[in-house]
């Protein structure tokens, strides 16, 4: 009789003590959470031809951003490289996920880069601007990481700095998180 109860009573048991002895973490995403969200400023942009405009009307999308300067070093050859493949690489979803790069400085981009720039936002905004809204991980500079902002133009997500190829697909899993759960909520295109 007691071998039955011991055994009815062990799931019980096994519960509360992974619930208070052993502390499950719920966190699964590899990128940081930006807690508050940030809203999306209204910064002055200048597209590379010297349209203006405003960073807010990029709202409506989910937004991948890079940051660098205009003569783009190897490490933001690297970011936009991995902007474009993690784009590429959500399939179907792709649509719902634009590209920007945020130039924070009057240098002219390498005419090189350009082929590759051609699906994505390219905007000269200025950089006192910019380090009020996005913020770098403690020791890192904002060149360093890639950043998302979600439909309703809020900052939320800041991936680690200077991700590799494995780095880049626990970012992409985080990304399909992300749309598949939004799928109801945003709109794929401008």
């Amino acid at each position: 009789m007691l071998a039955v109860l011991l055994v009815c009573a062990s799931p019980v048991i096994a519960s509360y003590f992974t619930y208070y002895v052993i502390r499950p973490e719920g966190r699964h995403n590899f990128g940081e959470l930006i807690n508050p969200q940030r809203p999306l400023p209204a910064l002055e942009t200048r597209t590379l031809d010297g349209t203006a405009g405003e960073l807010i009307g990029l709202k409506g999308q989910w937004l991948l951003l890079s940051v660098a300067g205009g003569a783009c070093d190897a490490g933001c050859e690297r970011n936009l490289y991995l902007q474009r493949q993690l784009r590429e690489s959500l399939g179907r979803e792709k649509d719902r996920l634009d590209r920007v790069w945020l130039i924070e400085d009057e240098t002219a981009v390498a005419d090189a880069l350009l082929p590759a720039l051609a699906a994505s936002s390219v905007l000269r905004v200025a950089p006192a601007g910019l380090a009020q809204w996005l913020t770098p991980a403690p020791g890192k500079r904002l060149q360093d990481h890639l950043y998302l902002v979600d439909p309703l133009g809020n900052w939320m997500m800041r991936f680690p700095a200077n991700m590799d190829a494995p780095a880049a697909a626990k970012a992409k899993r985080d990304l399909e998180r992300l749309l598949r759960a939004s799928s109801s909520w945003d709109n794929e295109g401008r």
